[in-house]
């Protein structure tokens, strides 16, 4: 055989090999793919899967567009120097009068207060009424002023994991009025302390609403609105924790309501009264050095006042607060919460701890008398 034929012959080997290769490898392949899908489907679905998505998700431009013009900024005023910025909204319209709802701490120390508008327009308001304990307050004007009202929804009839979004003038209100900021109902009836004095412990507790939409300073009277454009909540900087981040607070808009609605009249706002000073345990330690006998937490009485319903029922200076209606109270906060559930008239149960003894008393709660 020549060199030619020779050379011939082995390129037609070497193709015929590398067909048997292929045909080969075909063929395992097939087999991997006959016997054991499941891998190679799936990676095939998900590559598919990746390059085809689908957004859903259209936004609340709607239901931001509905609440946005109702929304006011709250700027209040010390002998015509502004002193501190807030965020309200426009609730009701009722004749030739407008009502807007804001935070009491917005308010509480300016001696007169302005609204500014979407539109840019400023107006001064009256202060229909104010609460410090619930935090709400009810300003006024003519309703020629303003621009939209307020749908007002339900915080009762949310869901956890529902759409939220806040609507205020965060740090600085010339800067940032009406930025908007988003999230979900994170959590109902969320017990939060709060300080209503200057002292440095929590003297009061509320009942409010937890969402992660970001509030910052500036917003505080503003609404906490669902996705359809109802006002559930008024956020409020005060209730929000100091170092944590991603939590917001919000006050139930029923709650807030209760309120409004006597404030919008100047009606005065009647809560029961027990007719005792008292402290923290934990305090009270330090100061008297009661006898616990185990007892970890209460409400230590310093002293009792006459003709209250704390004297009629019989309580006494040195007695320990331990539960009110069956609960443990741990806290002056968290008493005084119990304490407000109630309605002047109401009967209230104590479970006191005196002298190595525990005791339970009534008590028949009515005002303070200069109310």
């Amino acid at each position: 055989m020549n060199k030619k034929s020779e050379k011939t012959t082995n390129e037609g080997k070497i193709w015929l090999i590398g067909i048997v290769m292929f045909f080969l490898g075909a063929f395992g392949l097939y087999a991997l793919i006959y016997f054991f899908p499941e891998p190679f489907v799936k990676t095939i679905t998900e590559q598919v899967e990746t390059r085809n998505v689908t957004i859903t998700d259209t936004g609340i431009a709607d239901a931001v567009e509905k609440i946005y013009d109702a929304v006011v900024v709250v700027k209040t005023y010390v002998n015509k120097t502004l002193y501190s910025t807030g965020t309200g909204f426009v609730y009701k319209k009722d004749g030739e009068k407008a009502y807007i709802l804001t935070n009491n701490h917005v308010i509480e120390k300016g001696d007169s207060v302005y609204v500014e508008f979407t539109d840019g327009h400023l107006k001064e308001t009256k202060v229909e009424g104010k609460d410090l304990y619930s935090d709400t307050a009810v300003l006024s004007l003519n309703a020629s002023e303003i621009l939209d009202v307020a749908d007002i929804g339900s915080s009762e009839n949310a869901r956890i994991g529902d759409t939220v979004f806040s609507v205020g003038a965060p740090i600085d209100s010339d800067t940032y009025s009406g930025t908007v900021t988003r999230g979900i109902l994170s959590g109902k009836n969320r017990l939060v302390s709060i300080r209503t004095t200057s002292s440095s412990t929590s003297d009061m507790m509320m009942s409010v609403l937890q969402t992660d939409a970001a509030i910052n300073s500036g917003n505080s009277g503003g609404p906490l609105v669902n996705a359809n454009g109802e006002v559930i909540g008024i956020t409020s900087l005060k209730l929000v924790t100091t170092g944590v981040e991603g939590m917001g607070f919000a006050i139930p808009i029923e709650t807030a309501m209760k309120f409004a609605e006597k404030e919008e009249k100047g009606e005065t706002i009647s809560r029961p009264y027990m007719g005792i000073n008292m402290r923290n345990l934990s305090d009270a330690i330090y100061f008297y050095r009661p006898q616990l006998d185990g007892i970890t937490s209460g409400v230590y009485i310093e002293s009792v006042l006459d003709n209250t319903p704390a004297s009629a029922s019989g309580l006494q200076a040195g007695d320990i607060i331990v539960k009110v209606d069956d609960k443990d109270v741990d806290s002056i906060a968290y008493l005084r919460y119990l304490l407000f559930n109630h309605n002047v008239g109401d009967t209230m149960k104590l479970s006191i701890y005196r002298n190595g003894d525990y005791k339970d008393f009534n008590l028949v709660l009515n005002q303070k008398a200069d109310e």
